[in-house]
């Protein structure tokens, strides 16, 4: 089969051939033949430098959509000629994480196309418990986006228990992730203001209220809410809106992020987080359950993309993912 893979670690060592081999099966996994797969930072950073890449050679590809090519003997609940997608996580199942219902914090778990070889390929072998059914309706686009781009924000607004007539505030709104915590902030019912300079993320996305002046986020805020200030606010941006993201949280509020993109490092006023008994969480992944949720769902979803490669070109889109005029998700077309 065709699949992009790499021996030593680096974009330019990621080669696209087609003579790799094609993955096996055993009982109760599935063998998927790949139909389009998301490009995400984490694939990036899989081919580029992350530690404990396994195996090696390796094929990256963490976000994965396709057809159901063939099921193990005791697989149950697929059969072959099903549109399907992977849940991302890999996890063990008999762990106190995992018996929790918390299988993206296995203690022996990780990433698909991190720990495991991914979905830069014409086929791709996953467990059953690890693969979904989608309705035929559902978009390539947006089955290609649901594994990362998509449960991420989803959990991210659960754990921040955002609730009906909360003020959301997002940062990163036009962002992959944004646009999807638009759309789940809009369906929880939340009043829902994005800070972006892009007008769409108001008029294809549904956002209540947009602030494009980040020097006056603050401020504007407070204007909207009438001092009340923002219930939850999600930052993946990180260190770089920082100050500003903490500065909208009010009284009782929650501020939550699954990401650092412009740094990790931030300074933190105590007394401003107890004086207002504002809560800080931190976010990775989802459950099962909240990504059969989220497949529930998906059929009402949107997903803006901006570019579209063959697998051919898998380097090419990765190195796309850092472009400054990106505007939009980037997908590898590959069957």
């Amino acid at each position: 089969m065709r699949a992009a893979i790499f021996e030593r670690q680096g974009l330019d060592n990621l080669k696209v051939k087609d003579d790799v081999l094609q993955p096996t099966i055993s009982d109760y996994d599935v063998l998927i033949k790949v139909k389009s797969a998301g490009v995400n930072p984490i694939d990036h950073i899989t081919v580029s430098n992350i530690p404990g890449i396994k195996p090696l050679p390796h094929i990256p590809g963490a976000e994965v959509t396709g057809i159901i090519e063939k099921v193990g003997n005791h697989v149950v609940t697929l059969k072959e000629g099903d549109k399907v997608v992977v849940y991302n996580s890999i996890f063990d199942g008999t762990c106190d994480m995992c018996l929790s219902g918390y299988e993206m914090l296995c203690r022996n778990g990780g990433i698909l196309g991190v720990i495991t070889n991914g979905g830069f390929a014409d086929y791709i072998s996953a467990p059953e418990k690890n693969v979904f059914k989608i309705s035929s309706n559902v978009q390539w686009d947006v089955a290609a986006s649901l594994a990362t781009t998509t449960k991420t924000p989803y959990h991210a607004l659960r754990e921040a228990s955002l609730k009906l007539n909360e003020f959301l505030v997002i940062f990163g709104a036009s962002g992959n992730t944004g646009t999807m915590a638009v759309q789940f902030g809009k369906k929880m019912g939340a009043k829902v203001i994005a800070v972006s300079k892009d007008n769409w993320i108001k008029t294809d996305f549904g956002a209540d209220y947009i602030i494009s002046d980040y020097d006056k986020v603050v401020e504007q805020v407070k204007d909207i809410t009438q001092g009340r200030m923002a219930d939850v606010v999600l930052n993946s941006l990180g260190v770089s809106t920082w100050e500003n993201s903490f500065s909208c949280v009010g009284v009782n509020g929650r501020w939550v992020t699954f990401g650092g993109l412009t740094g990790a490092e931030a300074k933190l006023n105590i007394q401003s987080l107890y004086r207002n008994q504002i809560k800080l969480i931190g976010s990775n992944g989802s459950t099962r359950k909240e990504f059969a949720d989220i497949i529930e769902m998906s059929g009402e979803l949107k997903v803006r993309v901006w570019k579209r490669f063959k697998l051919e070109n898998a380097n090419e889109a990765l190195r796309a993912l850092f472009a400054k005029e990106r505007d939009g998700r980037i997908l590898l077309d590959i069957n």
